[in-house]
């Protein structure tokens, strides 16, 4: 098999992107093409997002037996995305001629002229519209052989354009990579600064109501029990807890840097769309719970910078 590719399209050094990439993108563009005993071969696949793997085959109707074990293959390679799978052949050798079946062709040539129209003389015979019924013409080869030739070619091409095909996914993966780990460290240094500051908030309320009781109670001669004040912010300290939302957000945090910093963990997508979720739900009870401005300016910045992760994991096989 001789294979041709575009001048345009370069390889990446051998383990270049294999070692630095640990996610996908689920986007990409690959094919090939080259003869094989004469008979010219293309193939491209190209691939869209999709929660589940779908491929779409196009192959010449002779030929669409073969579609089976070239899907079987593309599932193997991509486990996520809408693929589409062009294949061509162009024979231009003597070989591709059809062989006429003689018997049948006279057969129908008997059957015409007995025809009135024909048999008077009205209507002239045509053979040219003879040739194209059914049985007439025959594949040039046998049928199992063709296939079997079409397969191998197909197949090893496949394996070059799913190769240009991933490559390219690869170099979206990293894109996506530096982008998701950019919202990661803005979530990290929100939800930090959150933790700092909480201890304070309740430090606050407690002055703030040990003045506004004392301020009351003042002008009607009584003092403010400290038994009551203590009650009053032992209330307010469990409502407001945030304590058990940051430990979960920071593990999920956690859980979501070592996904896609780790090459072993794929596919990535869905788990990562999962996790997405979860932290975001945390986010929000974080809100909820807490009432102080500063707090709630730092949760819109992660609420923020996880939306755009959710957006992003659309992307991750």
């Amino acid at each position: 098999l001789r294979r041709r590719r575009a001048a345009h399209r370069t390889t990446p050094p051998e383990g270049h992107l294999r070692e630095s990439r640990v996610i996908r993108s689920m986007t990409g563009f690959g094919d090939a093409s080259g003869e094989f005993e004469g008979v010219h071969y293309f193939l491209e696949i190209r691939s869209l997002n999709n929660k589940y793997f779908k491929a779409s085959i196009r192959l010449p109707e002779d030929l669409q037996g073969l579609e089976p074990v070239l899907e079987s293959e593309l599932r193997r390679r991509l486990t996520r995305g809408t693929i589409t799978l062009v294949g061509k052949v162009s024979d231009e050798t003597a070989s591709a001629a059809y062989e006429i079946n003689h018997q049948a062709l006279s057969r129908y040539i008997e059957q015409v002229r007995k025809t009135p129209q024909v048999a008077d003389g009205t209507v002239a015979m045509d053979l040219g519209p003879l040739l194209e019924l059914p049985g007439v013409l025959m594949p040039p080869v046998n049928e199992e052989e063709r296939l079997d030739k079409a397969r191998g070619a197909f197949m090893k091409l496949l394996d070059e354009a799913c190769g240009h095909l991933i490559s390219m996914r690869e170099r979206e993966g990293l894109l996506l990579l530096e982008d998701l780990r950019g919202h990661h460290r803005i979530i990290q240094e929100r939800l930090e600064a959150i933790s700092g500051r909480s201890p304070a908030v309740l430090v606050e309320y407690e002055q703030r109501l040990r003045q506004k009781v004392e301020m009351l109670l003042k002008d009607a001669g009584f003092a403010a029990e400290p038994v009551d004040l203590v009650r009053e912010v032992a209330m307010f300290a469990e409502r407001s807890d945030i304590a058990e939302e940051i430990a979960r957000l920071s593990g999920h945090l956690q859980q979501f840097e070592q996904m896609i910093e780790d090459s072993a963990e794929r596919p990535l997508g869905r788990t990562l769309d999962f996790l997405s979720q979860e932290m975001l739900r945390e986010a929000n009870t974080i809100a909820s719970k807490s009432g102080d401005a500063e707090i709630s300016k730092h949760i819109v910045e992660i609420k923020g910078a996880i939306d755009r992760i959710k957006e992003q994991v659309q992307n991750v096989e």
